[in-house]
């Protein structure tokens, strides 16, 4: 900062200066500072990687979305728009998404055969399928344990939003047991994410505040009473479960008395950054994504389960498809859009993976009712952000869209490619609740190293 920025701004903090920047109240005499904070950001070596996973229930279309069919019957309406990247087009429902693709890459060959959504997700947010008496983590919940930290003031793994219906056990812990579940925020919402009531209410952590006529002296007296008691219970009933219940208890205080918990405040955002990732649930679940990183937490994952007009479940289009998906976009587009452009203006982005997702896609045939129906063989993800190199595209579908024709990915390849985004060994393995060592990624997967940087 030159002697006359700071003379205009004083004493101005950093994350003062960030909210106003991204408000464009800052002039363009301050690009070049600017441009320096956020490399000095993302290079600081105390800067752990994180990753924010953008779920997207029900299963997205991809000829609607990142591999549309423009020339082919099965393309439908929808029109490709250019991106920032040349000869890559998505489209036009996503124009923020095309400013940014060179953060980008769609992976448009992903291929499974689960076409089932309990077995599906389950097979997505956590790498394997059901395994008889395997309880396998989610996604979320391995990423916490590798890149957490045991004493830290936030959880390490938060889920914003979440609908358990069509999955319920794709979303905990699995195996490595309580201390490594999610903090849930924002749960409730069913099918609807664009309801604008209440927002800040339901995405804050509740019973964190003290009860009514307890001062923080008393509170400390019934901690310390606590303690003793579980002191004596542990010392005749030692085990996982008594040392699980002690630590989310101890979790729990360590956040009730911390500064950080300040993150789910969105009300210290600017009302123009707010607006600007939509005033809805995933909207302002994106920008808490955004705010929990800088805190630190290594792991956020931000559900969009549908929309208000649509009769859809989610993503799940039998029906009336193309104006279910056009709600759904208007609602994606903004919150990930603002969510990439902010991160990068606080140097944020080369240490965050943003990979966005759902169970399967849908099958590029459209039905008798304006629909698209469960398609595992040829459908896209996007991953882009820290450890990837963006603005290009990975593998390729026939002209009707109902192939791979260019390097299929499989969910392995996946996984390991997201744990080398992150400097994880896909490799490395844990003890599973029967004994056996399980991989982070499923044997055999191939990251897709074109994409990693390093």
């Amino acid at each position: 900062m030159t002697g006359k920025d700071r003379q205009r701004f004083g004493s101005i903090s950093r994350r003062d200066f960030m909210r106003l920047s991204a408000l464009g109240v800052l002039g363009t005499g301050m690009s070049g500072w600017m441009r320096r904070l956020a490399a000095e950001t993302a290079q600081n070596p105390q800067r752990k990687r994180s990753c924010i996973l953008l779920w997207m229930s029900g299963g997205p279309s991809q000829c609607d979305t990142f591999d549309l069919k423009p020339d082919h019957e099965n393309g439908g309406p929808f029109k490709p728009i250019d991106t920032s990247v040349p000869g890559i087009q998505i489209s036009e429902h996503l124009p923020q998404l095309a400013k940014a693709m060179q953060h980008l890459v769609p992976i448009r060959s992903m291929s499974t055969k689960e076409g089932d959504h309990t077995r599906a997700t389950y097979l997505l947010r956590t790498g394997y399928l059901p395994s008889g008496p395997l309880s396998y983590p989610a996604l979320g919940s391995l990423m916490s344990k590798e890149l957490g930290r045991d004493e830290s003031e936030l959880p390490n793994f938060v889920s914003i939003a979440p609908n358990k219906t069509l999955s319920p056990n794709a979303y905990g812990p699995g195996f490595l047991g309580p201390q490594y579940a999610p903090l849930v925020v924002g749960e409730g919402a069913g099918f609807v994410q664009n309801d604008e009531m209440n927002l800040d209410a339901a995405l804050k952590v509740k019973n964190l505040e003290l009860p009514q006529g307890i001062n923080r002296k008393q509170a400390d007296a019934r901690l310390s009473i606590l303690k003793d008691l579980e002191d004596d219970f542990q010392a005749t009933h030692p085990g996982v479960p008594t040392s699980s219940h002690r630590s989310a208890y101890a979790a729990a205080v360590r956040m009730m008395r911390s500064k950080a918990i300040e993150a789910f405040q969105l009300d210290q955002e600017p009302d123009a950054l707010r607006d600007a990732y939509g005033r809805n649930r995933f909207g302002q679940g994106c920008l808490l994504a955004r705010r929990l990183v800088e805190q630190g937490v290594p792991f956020v994952e931000v559900s969009l389960n549908g929309v208000q007009g649509s009769n859809a479940f989610g993503w799940d289009t039998h029906q009336d498809n193309f104006e279910a998906v056009k709600s759904l976009s208007e609602v994606l587009d903004p919150g990930w859009g603002t969510l990439l452009s902010d991160l990068e203006q606080r140097g944020l982005l080369d240490s965050t993976l943003v990979v966005w997702m759902g169970e399967f896609g849908r099958t590029p045939k459209i039905n008798q009712n304006t629909g698209r129906d469960h398609f595992p063989a040829a459908w896209s993800t996007v991953i882009g952000g820290g450890g990837i190199r963006g603005g290009q595209v990975v593998g390729k579908t026939s002209e009707d869209g109902m192939k791979v024709t260019d390097q299929p990915i499989t969910v392995p390849d996946l996984m390991a490619t997201i744990c080398k985004a992150l400097g994880l060994d896909p490799e490395k393995q844990n003890m599973s609740n029967i004994g056996r060592p399980i991989p982070l990624a499923d044997h055999g997967a191939t990251p897709i190293g074109s994409i990693l940087k390093g």
